[in-house]
């Protein structure tokens, strides 16, 4: 099979080519695309570290409890801040809501215009398909090489590698919920005169408001899932944690920041599990 190999197909050696240039003569943009990550990470930061613990432990009960008015997913979320506080993982958690919220800002801004343009363009969303592919079945290790040349080392890598990842999940929800909507709507809308935008705000996207809800939904917890490959470019957060005990083989301390991400992975789900947002 030597004279197979003998012609082996560039594909690492063309995808060296195009990240070289890109770094060469793209340099301004991922600058300014990295400052533009910074400034949200570090506002996010500010919001949630600024205040004192118990105060954003209330704040988000409250928020809980106005969006559900259920006792039960209010009273989860408040002992599920106060056990992160009693663990002592409060710095952790926020650094890792922050990546997780900031993935989800810049997701759910592309991701659902990409949506709705492929629902309108059936031709578009076949040719996006594979990327869409490519993007979820692609090893994440595999995206931090390029965030590392392009932005080097902390938070801005891990979360240009999160969005990449969590990206394909808004645009197919959000195409499903918007090609889905029937055909019966969209005649009434036209026979009453609505314009394209108007059928968009005042019956394509209610429609698909579930689905749309239901892209947030794993967005957040896709994004959350990445937390501990993030830490690998030294963002901070539970990833960091994770890393220290796969490296000292310490049980106990894997045991507790595993426990920690799988308790705020429960909290965001139940929060997000609105009416008629089921996912």
């Amino acid at each position: 099979m030597d004279w197979l190999t003998d012609y082996k197909i560039p594909v690492g050696a063309v995808a060296e080519d195009v990240f070289d240039w890109l770094q060469t003569h793209g340099g301004w943009f991922f600058d300014g695309l990295a400052a533009g990550m910074e400034w949200l990470i570090d506002g996010l930061l500010f919001l949630l570290q600024a205040p004192p613990p118990l105060l954003v432990v209330a704040l988000a009960t409250a928020l809980a409890w106005w969006v559900h008015r259920s006792l039960s997913i209010t009273l989860l979320v408040l002992l599920g801040f106060l056990f992160i506080l009693n663990q002592g993982y409060w710095e952790q958690t926020i650094q890792s809501l922050t990546l997780v919220i900031s993935a989800c800002l810049v997701c759910m801004a592309v991701g659902v215009p990409i949506g709705i343009a492929s629902a309108h363009h059936p031709n578009f969303y076949r040719g996006l398909q594979p990327v869409l592919d490519l993007m979820q079945t692609l090893p994440t290790f595999v995206y931090l090489i390029p965030a590392i040349v392009f932005f080097g080392i902390g938070m801005v890598p891990g979360l240009l590698a999160t969005v990449i990842f969590v990206l394909p999940a808004p645009i197919r929800l959000t195409h499903l919920g918007v090609s889905s909507v029937p055909r019966s709507l969209l005649e009434a809308a036209d026979a009453f005169g609505a314009t394209g935008w108007q059928k968009l705000v005042k019956v394509e996207l209610p429609h698909a408001l579930p689905q749309i809800m239901a892209g947030l939904n794993q967005t957040i917890m896709l994004a959350l899932s990445m937390v501990v490959i993030a830490a690998l470019v030294g963002a901070n957060g539970l990833g960091v944690p994770v890393m220290r005990a796969l490296g000292q083989v310490n049980t106990a301390l894997g045991f507790e920041s595993g426990f920690i991400i799988v308790v705020v992975a429960i909290m965001l789900d139940r929060v997000l599990r609105i009416k008629g947002a089921r996912s």
